[in-house]
């Protein structure tokens, strides 16, 4: 059964995708930014930025009855490559234990404000 989880965001009404698509057992979280949705703010850290759209992240896995520890894969996306090591610790307070597949890309975003995305795939476990 297929389920669209949405965060609330302006963006996802307006381009037509959902934050999260429950499909049987897996879990696909688009590409997430550090937006904070409740106020439509972003930090111009990367860190922060990081910080703020893993908690979208967390969020929407949890919605879906996931969590971090489900994660199998996880692409970064950075404007930027130099900006990608000062995300280090903040990705691995969440991923050091789970060490999902990953990949990092150097690409142009949406917005010139964001500094990084992050997209995760993850699975739903049997209680």
């Amino acid at each position: 059964m297929r389920r669209l989880i949405d965060s609330g965001s302006p963006f996802e009404a307006s381009i037509g995708y959902s934050r999260a698509v429950v499909d049987g057992d897996w879990v696909f979280v688009s590409g997430t930014t550090g937006f904070d949705y409740r106020t439509m703010t972003i930090s111009d850290n990367v860190a922060a930025q990081a910080e703020q759209a893993m908690g979208n992240i967390g969020a929407a896995l949890a919605e879906a009855g996931s969590g971090f520890a489900d994660v199998v894969r996880v692409r970064y996306i950075l404007p930027d490559a130099a900006d990608f090591a000062p995300c280090w610790p903040v990705l691995r307070r969440y991923f050091g234990d789970v060490r999902p597949a990953a990949t990092m890309i150097a690409a142009g975003l949406a917005d010139a404000r964001m500094k990084i995305e992050i997209e995760v795939t993850a699975r739903i476990r049997a209680a």
